[in-house]
């Protein structure tokens, strides 16, 4: 016996532009038909919450499937699976496509070489999934946005929830954000941790989903960025801050990447708050306020 739901949407060409659009969603649960052999020509991630299955390669290869898990199901590339005899699994799916996909895949947000990962908990991403499933009632005029929103959701939801990776917890990651203003070079960064260089590229990949130059550049850019708009500091105390001893190739590098020159960045902020600024990260559930806070 088993128990399913699910909806299928139809994105206009405006959807699409968003990036990712959702083209179905599913909640089921219990013994469920076995799914396949297919082939599909978009994405799909089932997110399966309880109970244990088997996925089959195209090659015939069996896996195990032990919840939590997701089952990652590609564009193009054959796919069988199904709950193991007995009560069967706690299943939920979404269907989606779109040109971000590109994107997250090379950020590691989705794994092609990896149809069946390991989760240590699915409660962010059957949130997710929540939100599409009640967007999903029937003359909802937002319908198309709000999923697509979540799909981005979802997709960040379960790459925080694998196995393989430590999610914000990272010791590695942390280590480099701490140290990211020194003036250091990628291999001495790796040398600080006993690594080799390859060593280090192929971990903050695994974590950050980028190579450890970008990683770097955007921690300092950021830095860098906040104190060109919120303090006086010339451009060349403001490179010396986030690492660079060199003004003019700090300028080449944040006009090259941000689009701008710095100077020219801070004179679009126009947000200079000499001895107003604050490092400390506000509490979403109390940030700050200019009158009496609601009550409760």
């Amino acid at each position: 016996m088993y128990h399913t739901w699910m909806r299928y949407f139809t994105p206009g060409p405006v959807h699409h532009r968003l990036g990712l659009v959702c083209l179905g969603v599913g909640l089921q649960h219990g013994a469920l038909p076995t799914v396949g052999p297919r082939t599909l020509d978009h994405h799909v991630a089932v997110v399966i919450s309880a109970g244990t299955g088997w996925y089959r390669t195209p090659d015939h290869r069996l896996t195990t499937v032990t919840a939590p898990a997701l089952i990652q199901l590609l564009p193009g590339v054959p796919h069988h699976y199904g709950a193991a005899p007995g009560p069967g699994w706690d299943e939920s799916f979404v269907d989606f496509t779109g040109t971000a996909v590109t994107a997250y895949t090379e950020l590691g947000y989705i794994d092609p070489d990896r149809p069946v990962l390991p989760l240590t908990d699915t409660t962010a991403a059957r949130a997710a999934i929540t939100r599409i499933a009640r967007a999903a009632r029937r003359g909802n005029p937002h319908l198309e946005v709000e999923t697509s929103a979540a799909v981005h959701e979802l997709l960040v939801a379960l790459r925080r929830s694998r196995a393989d990776t430590t999610g914000d917890t990272d010791p590695l990651l942390h280590a480099l954000a701490r140290d990211a203003f020194l003036p250091l070079t990628v291999a001495q960064h790796a040398a600080r941790h006993g690594m080799t260089p390859a060593e280090l590229r192929t971990a903050v990949r695994r974590g950050a989903g980028c190579s450890p130059k970008d990683y770097l550049l955007g921690i300092r850019l950021g830095r860098a960025k906040e104190l060109l708009a919120a303090t006086e500091l010339p451009v060349a105390a403001v490179a010396r801050r986030v690492g660079y001893t060199d003004p003019a190739y700090f300028s080449r590098l944040f006009t090259r990447r941000v689009g701008t020159a710095p100077v020219r960045f801070r004179e679009h902020q126009g947000r200079a708050m000499p001895g107003g600024w604050s490092s400390t990260v506000p509490d979403p559930e109390h940030p700050p306020v200019i009158g009496p806070r609601p009550s409760a």
